[in-house]
């Protein structure tokens, strides 16, 4: 086996385990109403960590040579989610600022 797939494999599971337990750990959302339990945190928990895990799969491998389309997609990404809190226009910004740059830089 390959170090770096054993070090990828390492990231994204460390990465999933703290997506996961964090917001168990940090109590978060003990105080609202209704008292969610443990489990309704895990659950909430569970679709964040799965993007997380998927965009860290998938963004390591392009952090290569070639850094400016994902530079751009991902400042894309937060600067249209900043701006409007839309996760489609932000999705959709991100991707045609990748797009953009790979042309031009290609």
């Amino acid at each position: 086996m390959r170090v770096e797939v054993l070090a990828l494999a390492l990231i994204v599971g460390l990465a999933n385990y703290v997506f996961r337990y964090g917001p168990i750990g940090a109590r978060l959302g003990a105080g609202q109403a209704g008292g969610a339990g443990w489990i309704a945190r895990f659950l909430a928990a569970t679709g964040p960590a799965a993007i997380a895990t998927l965009v860290v799969a998938s963004v390591l491998p392009l952090a290569g040579a070639d850094r400016g389309p994902l530079v751009a997609g991902v400042a894309g990404v937060l600067a249209l989610w900043v701006w409007r809190r839309s996760v489609v226009l932000a999705t959709l910004g991100g991707a045609a600022a990748y797009g953009l740059v790979f042309a031009v830089s290609a």
